[in-house]
């Protein structure tokens, strides 16, 4: 239940103080041999490195500008490596993941993919708005979370309907009236702006509409807690009732059934309807109205502002009823990095920005990714990563976790308060470079080390 973050220190990105130059070393032998051929062997135990080579200090950044629709030489090289395309390629595609083309040197072994963009996921084209959905179908390797991207135009209603699992919205544009029972048939309503939160327990009935606030109506981000969702398997109000016979329909409701002749012979699911009232209010309820909204206003919260970035954290202890999904809206200036570890599976929104990614799975396996407005992101549980930001513009993103809680626990702030002695032995960092570790918890760092 706890998400765990490395924030990689700027010092210790930037510091090639990892020792003086090692005499020659053999790779996989306990012993360093003196350059004097009939010198006796000296033990090892004092730098615990000798073991291995060092790494490679090539900062293997991307081999062309993310986003530099000028360039359109997009080939798989990278210093002496690879060799030139000789038959056809996507080259928009190619642009947008120069670590796909051509992945640095650090990247090895092999994971799932881990990024998936909306702009590839199929729409559910509608009178009034549209759905398009992520989930394990598209991205096996997201087990614990699927989202929708979906649009309403102004005054258009995604049905009255509820969901086996949780649902977590962030509105991305206009504002979006949501209404909602729970089981003790205490009610809801709030008009939610953008930059702000819902969400709605299992089971919970509710349903979301437009706004004339904005002409063109909202559009927002809904995460399911399961892999496995599917919007097309929603219960709906009108696809309940058509299956329903009429009969029954009338006796539940002590009306004559001709009342019922209008229902809907299929699901409506997204269709228009007149924008809602400013001042809409729900019918008054005798059980009273729910005592913890379903609604967060994250835009009215000051960001932490942080060395290179911000970040706005929500999670149950903020957002009371939010039990399944605690989040964070993270912003990294150009050159600056976001980086942690995470212990509950991670699930990313990039909204603004060039993101770039490595995640490492463990066992020598590591990939890099790269991300642009409108792609998601995953990472599994306990696999160190990082964002970076290698454009020229701010990167804005979301972090979502399986979890009423967000918790991390920096790298940065371990190696600080873990021995020196310790952390000597491991990394060969300098005294000097050991002293700017930080002791206190940094989130984004920004790019001065670099």
């Amino acid at each position: 239940m706890i998400s765990i973050t490395f924030c990689l220190c700027s010092v210790f990105l930037a510091s090639g103080v990892l020792g003086a130059p090692a005499p020659t070393v053999s790779p996989v032998s306990s012993v360093v041999l003196s350059s004097d051929s009939g010198a006796t062997p000296t033990s090892s135990a004092v730098d615990a490195t000798a073991t291995v080579p060092f790494i490679d200090l090539d900062p293997n950044l991307p081999v062309w500008p993310v986003g530099d629709e000028a360039n359109d030489q997009w080939q798989p090289e990278r210093g002496t490596l690879g060799a030139p395309l000789l038959g056809p390629t996507n080259n928009e595609i190619a642009q947008q993941n120069p670590d796909f083309f051509a992945p640095p040197s650090t990247d090895s072994g092999s994971m799932p993919n881990a990024k998936w963009p909306f702009s590839m996921s199929h729409n559910r084209l509608q009178t009034g708005g549209w759905a398009r959905q992520e989930n394990i179908g598209v991205m096996p390797i997201a087990t614990q979370m699927a989202s929708v991207n979906m649009r309403l135009e102004a005054g258009a209603i995604r049905e009255l309907h509820w969901h086996k699992t949780a649902e977590w919205a962030y509105v991305l544009k206009g504002s979006t009236q949501v209404t909602a029972v729970d089981p003790q048939g205490r009610n809801f309503i709030s008009t939610v702006q953008a930059g702000d939160l819902w969400y709605f327990p299992p089971g919970i009935p509710h349903s979301l509409q437009a706004t004339a606030d904005d002409p063109e109506g909202s559009e927002f981000i809904l995460v399911f807690d399961d892999g496995n969702f599917s919007e097309d398997s929603t219960f709906l109000l009108t696809d309940w009732l058509a299956h329903v016979p009429a009969e029954v329909i009338s006796r539940n409701f002590q009306e004559p059934i001709t009342s019922f002749a209008h229902i809907p012979a299929q699901e409506l699911y997204i269709f228009p309807s007149a924008p809602p009232p400013d001042d809409a209010l729900a019918p008054t309820s005798p059980q009273g109205s729910v005592p913890d909204p379903f609604s967060f206003a994250l835009s009215k919260v000051n960001a932490t502002q942080l060395a290179g970035g911000t970040v706005k954290v929500v999670d149950s202890s903020t957002f009371k009823v939010s039990k399944t999904i605690a989040m964070a809206e993270v912003t990294v200036e150009p050159g600056a990095i976001r980086s942690w570890h995470p212990t509950q599976d991670e699930w990313s929104f990039f909204i603004e920005g060039e993101a770039r990614v490595t995640i490492f799975a463990s066992q020598g396996t590591a990939r890099t990714f790269n991300y642009q407005p409108g792609d998601i992101g995953y990472v599994p549980a306990t696999m160190g990563h990082y964002v970076e930001n290698v454009g020229n513009t701010t990167v804005r993103f979301l972090e979502i976790f399986r979890s009423d809680r967000f918790e991390d626990i920096s790298l940065n702030q371990w190696l600080a308060l873990t021995p020196p002695d310790l952390v000597k032995a491991h990394l060969g960092l300098s005294d000097e470079t050991i002293s700017h570790l930080q002791k206190t918890k940094p989130t984004v760092m920004n790019g001065a080390g670099a």
